[in-house]
């Protein structure tokens, strides 16, 4: 590497897709190429529904070798899932996908035991069936002695050393918010062995060296650090969120759509767990509060039912298609497992007696609809719930490229949207490992450089207002 720009490989595995990306910093640059692209492509076993982990790391250990020559490796992906290892650090069995219907039923036996209500002041997550904490309840595996989240687990198989980075650790309803630590009292009360976990690391700790098998495969030459990063994605993707000041909604999109605050501290209250906000872990101190929108997620399920029609083609129809005609909670957990979206939106359409769509525009112009009134319900509740107004709301993500879910989620939440920068999470990642390195200052530092070199699109609110809160006053009433 010559001079002052130097290169990094993030590793950002989504739950649809994997990629390695190649950033390129310097002092005012910073450049990011795609690598390699792999499908995440789940496995319905007998037993349920699996990661296929190897496949995964096939792709990681591809992408290192297209990468070529980096100064050091960072890996995030999505929350909560886990792989168990034995006493000898081998892998017991595929990690279970979240969506699989081993939790159901779970949290009300947990709250049996810790009142949700008390679980939410300890730990400060938003109720999701799939948290890490029901899994470990619905947990049957015996033989496990190390538990490591996905990206630890792949950091683990590149390194050979063991590490739980804090901003994943957050998702797994086990960290204290508040001390940043692990919640041993309500790990003990529900009979969870935290020994299970590696010891913590922060985002921009070192996390070891390639091993010479990795070296060899991938034809890199040694030694090549890995760095931990916020290896929750999100975390990632909110640490790339080019805003300045506080007074800034963002929202991730992409199979999910993350909506929030970023603060300086929790808020643990019980309207907050009514509103089903979750206090995630951020960079530097930092709390992501924000809600879980079932997000893009409904699109591509629909599209995949349809056979892969031309996505741009549909996004014309639906921009045709008359407006707030009929909407969904997009938040509904009914919409959470695969297969027959487009039914189930139309179901949901005549079960609130609303008009049902029928054509693919009616039936994506509903779900971007309601995808923006989501959006605007979240980014009103977060200002309210942590006293923390806002003045615009930053998208990035892949929702980045849907020009019109960006201008309807401007016309909702009546602010300015700021869209880009699209692969924010492999930004995010590649500005931790250069801050790591010295590259880059502190979290504005970062913002900053990204605000000057990356392509952002703003939209300003079109429109009566009052057509959204009709709307949202339909979905109430339901």
């Amino acid at each position: 590497m010559s001079g002052s720009v130097k290169s990094y490989a993030a590793v950002d595995l989504g739950a649809s897709s994997g990629r390695v990306m190649v950033g390129r910093v310097g002092p005012d640059s910073l450049e990011l190429t795609e690598a390699h692209r792999f499908v995440n492509r789940p496995v319905r076993l007998p037993e349920g529904l699996r990661w296929d982990i190897l496949s995964l790391y096939g792709g990681v250990l591809d992408g290192l070798r297209a990468a070529g020559q980096v100064d050091s490796v960072g890996i995030d992906s999505w929350a909560v899932d886990y792989g168990l290892l034995d006493g000898d650090g081998r892998l017991l069995g595929n990690p279970v996908h979240y969506r699989d219907s081993r939790t159901e039923g779970v949290a009300e036996k947990v709250w049996a035991t810790v009142p949700a209500p008390e679980l939410y002041a300890a730990t400060g997550l938003q109720y999701a069936p799939f948290n890490t904490l029901y899994q470990l309840v619905a947990e049957q595996r015996t033989g496990a002695r190390r538990l490591l989240l996905v990206p630890d687990l792949l950091t683990y198989w590149l390194t050979g050393e063991q590490g739980t980075e804090l901003t994943n650790a957050s998702t797994t309803q086990l960290i204290d918010p508040r001390t940043r630590g692990w919640s041993y009292d309500i790990a003990q009360r529900l009979g969870i062995d935290l020994e299970l976990f590696a010891p913590l690391r922060q985002p921009g700790d070192p996390a070891g060296l390639l091993r010479p098998e990795v070296l060899e495969e991938t034809g890199l030459a040694g030694p090549v650090p890995v760095t931990a990063v916020g290896s929750h994605d999100t975390a990632s993707a909110v640490a790339a969120v080019p805003a300045s000041g506080e007074r800034f909604a963002y929202i991730c999109t992409g199979t999910w759509s993350l909506a929030g605050l970023e603060l300086d501290a929790p808020v643990l209250s019980e309207e907050s767990r009514a509103a089903n906000f979750t206090n995630e872990l951020g960079l530097d101190g930092t709390v992501r509060y924000l809600r879980n929108i079932m997000g893009l997620w409904l699109l591509q399920e629909c599209v995949r039912a349809w056979g892969d029609p031309d996505l741009g083609e549909l996004l014309r129809e639906a921009a045709e298609a008359p407006a707030l005609r009929s909407v969904v909670d997009a938040s509904d957990p009914v919409f959470l497992p695969p297969g027959r979206m487009p039914e189930r939106i139309a179901e949901a359409c005549r079960a609130s007696g609303q008009p049902v769509p029928v054509s693919p525009g009616e039936i994506t112009r509903c779900i971007l609809d309601s995808l923006a009134l989501a959006h605007r319900r979240a980014v009103e509740e977060a200002q309210h719930l942590a006293d923390r107004p806002v003045d615009v709301v930053h998208i990035v993500g892949g929702g980045t490229r849907n020009a019109l879910l960006c201008q309807l989620t401007a016309d909702a939440c009546g602010l300015p949207v700021v869209a880009g920068p699209t692969e924010a999470a492999a930004l995010g990642n590649v500005l931790v490992q250069a801050r790591a390195h010295g590259l880059v200052g502190d979290l504005a530092g970062g913002r900053g450089l990204l605000t000057r070199t990356q392509p952002l699109t703003r939209y300003e609110p079109r429109g009566d207002p009052a057509r959204w809160r009709e709307a949202q006053a339909r979905l109430v009433r339901i």
